[in-house]
């Protein structure tokens, strides 16, 4: 049983589960369902508030936006692409709130969120230097998370952070 991201109840069952039993299952948990739903809702007005942090509503204030985060992700990926030895074909972003980075390795691409902008630098660097391992390795298996120990020792920290922030638990640097 899972609460998504709308607040609705999803049951999964074996096929064959009479409704009834289904019923009861869901009728005996109801106190955990309404804790998870109260937790979620918290959750997600966390992140809203934490999103709306950055004004990106002219397209002043998202060129404005735009030229910090080129100041300060480019300089990154600069310094830390040289000491791994790979060289993205292109850097973009995008306003994306469901993720800090995405690598294209068949292109060679890295896109960055404009939100990065509301992490403190050193998450930042986490986030670059994860985007650029991606072109070592594609997936996160163990390779991938060596390379992470290799090129950012404090990724574990500055990833618990970055939640920490997003969720509105506190700021940490």
């Amino acid at each position: 049983m899972r609460i998504v991201k709308n607040g609705d109840v999803h049951v999964s069952a074996p096929i064959g589960t009479p409704k009834a039993k289904v019923e009861a299952f869901i009728d005996k948990h109801r106190d955990w369902i309404a804790n998870a739903r109260k937790s979620s809702s918290e959750r997600y007005k966390r992140r809203a508030e934490f999103f709306s942090r950055l004004p990106l509503q002219t397209r002043e204030q998202v060129d404005k936006a735009l030229q910090r985060l080129k100041d300060l992700v480019e300089p990154l990926v600069e310094r830390h692409a040289k000491e791994m030895g790979v060289k993205p074909r292109y850097i973009y972003y995008k306003t994306m709130l469901s993720r800090w980075g995405i690598c294209n390795v068949k292109d060679e691409t890295i896109c960055f969120s404009t939100y990065v902008l509301l992490l403190p630098e050193w998450c930042v660097e986490h986030v670059v230097v994860h985007e650029l391992c991606h072109l070592l390795e594609p997936s996160h298996n163990t390779r991938f998370h060596a390379l992470m120990d290799h090129y950012f020792p404090r990724w574990k920290e500055a990833n618990k952070a970055t939640r920490n922030i997003l969720y509105g638990i506190g700021q940490e640097g």
